[in-house]
């Protein structure tokens, strides 16, 4: 099965139309030839931009010496308003002092206390969907994913559900903030010295203004009860507690709802991308996703999750044709010679998941889904050298293994219940807004499975 993907643009387009379509769409901005590239370069009149699909040179920039080539500073303005100083957006020394913090809390061995809550987010979302399906219309599973992603961060950061009031408040302003935030803004395209302000659309920074007042609100009643000894011990406790190995400080407050701006962020939008991708991909497959739901009859605990290996393999395929991520950019800190060609400093240099995981070159039979691929050697040396749904290095994302753990969880959770199909005439067009969606959402026919149906039946008449 071949999913949908963007068409691309021509080759030659002028950079009003290119700015134009990069602003709607940064995935159709983008021409044909660079799934077989190995890298490609890009002029405007205020800076250059490489995009490199070359695995060594991917390597050099993330692995080898990723202080030569930092996060681009262009990229990050449009998401100042919400995300402030966290780890996501700094560099540097302010960077490792937050990682230093943060990475205990994401260690393996830890990860099994976050578990139960993305459980208990699990058993919630099953719950929504088998109320959607009494009447049997289509049901827009992007706002599923959405909601149970949402609910597992605050389950997993704040022990709190998402119908919190709190934590309801802060999901109803992330909606209104996806809506307004732009991909690009003045400051990612002009060269603007640091003294001149920077410019966001109004009703951006209103959503985000009130986004953080909520985070404030939890995070300084976290701390009280962190004195009080009254604090459970969530991700918020254990992050917030943790001293700096080399200065013994901690967050402050501040510090902490930065970070708490991007664990919701990346939690949140990019979990709920994956999951709603990876249900239309089962729907559209039914022999996988019968295979999901046989595997996840046995699925009784949270500590199982181990055990779900197809739903893994189709959620890493998911990740594969779909990055949430689609794009990443790195700054230039001196000049390189790469492939031949001088990359001048502060050149932009573009890593790209999304061609990258279809590269032409790289992966056998790149455009179509195949979770099979994942049991073969080929694959496992093309993931070596081309899958970066987490980017690598330095910079690999301290969630990864909480990522890999709630999505073939939830998606097992669902499909054990629930039978997915494609709504006719409404085929999903990917777009790049965030992270990776649907440009008119993602709609799916749901039924409950046969033992779902009477367990349902004998709940209502017990």
């Amino acid at each position: 099965m071949i999913p949908p993907k963007p068409e691309a643009r021509p080759d030659q387009v002028s950079l009003w139309r290119y700015m134009r379509l990069f602003r709607k769409d940064i995935l159709s901005a983008q021409p044909a030839r660079l799934y077989a590239a190995w890298m490609a370069e890009f002029r405007t009149p205020f800076f250059r931009s490489y995009l490199v699909n070359d695995p060594d040179l991917i390597r050099t920039i993330l692995r080898e010496r990723p202080r030569d080539f930092p996060k681009s500073n262009r990229i990050s303005e449009g998401l100042r308003p919400l995300l402030g100083q966290s780890v996501f957006l700094t560099n540097g020394a302010t960077w490792e002092r937050q990682r230093r913090i943060i990475d205990p809390a994401f260690e393996r061995g830890r990860l099994t206390h976050a578990l139960p809550a993305m459980w208990d987010a699990g058993q919630a979302m099953v719950a929504r969907v088998k109320a959607q399906t009494a009447n049997g219309t289509p049901i827009e599973v992007e706002e599923i994913a959405s909601h149970a992603a949402a609910d597992v961060i605050f389950r997993t950061l704040f022990s709190i559900p998402i119908e919190d009031a709190t934590a309801a408040q802060v999901f109803t302003e992330f909606r209104a903030y996806q809506r307004s935030q732009p991909i690009l803004n003045l400051a990612a395209l002009l060269p603007l010295p640091r003294w001149m302000p920077r410019f966001h659309r109004k009703d951006t920074k209103r959503a985000a203004a009130r986004i953080r007042s909520l985070i404030t609100d939890l995070t300084r009643q976290r701390m009280q009860a962190i004195q009080n000894g009254t604090a459970p011990d969530d991700l918020a406790t254990r992050i917030m507690t943790t001293p700096d190995p080399e200065t013994g400080d901690t967050f402050t407050l501040e510090d902490m709802v930065d970070q708490v701006a991007i664990f919701f962020l990346a939690g949140h939008e990019t979990s709920a991308s994956a999951l709603a991708w990876a249900l239309y991909l089962c729907a559209a497959n039914p022999e996988w996703q019968d295979a999901i739901a046989t595997e996840a009859a046995a699925l009784h605990d949270p500590s199982h999750v181990k055990r779900l290996t197809t739903s893994r393999d189709v959620f890493r395929e998911t990740l594969r044709l779909y990055p949430p991520v689609p794009m990443m950019v790195r700054e230039a800190t001196q000049s390189e010679t790469f492939r031949k060609r001088t990359i001048p400093k502060s050149a932009q240099m573009v890593l790209s998941p999304w061609h990258l995981h279809r590269h032409t070159r790289l992966w056998s039979n790149p455009d179509a889904f195949d979770p099979a691929r994942w049991q073969t050697e080929d694959a496992r040396q093309s993931a070596r050298d081309a899958y970066l749904p987490f980017s690598a290095g330095r910079r690999v994302c301290p969630g990864a293994g909480f990522a890999m753990a709630e999505g073939p969880l939830l998606l097992s959770m669902l499909l054990r219940d629930v039978a997915l199909a494609p709504v006719e005439g409404k085929t999903p067009a990917p777009v790049a807004h965030l992270t990776v969606r649907a440009r008119d959402g993602i709609w799916l026919r749901a039924h409950l499975r046969d033992h779902a149906a009477t367990d349902h039946a004998n709940c209502a008449s017990g």
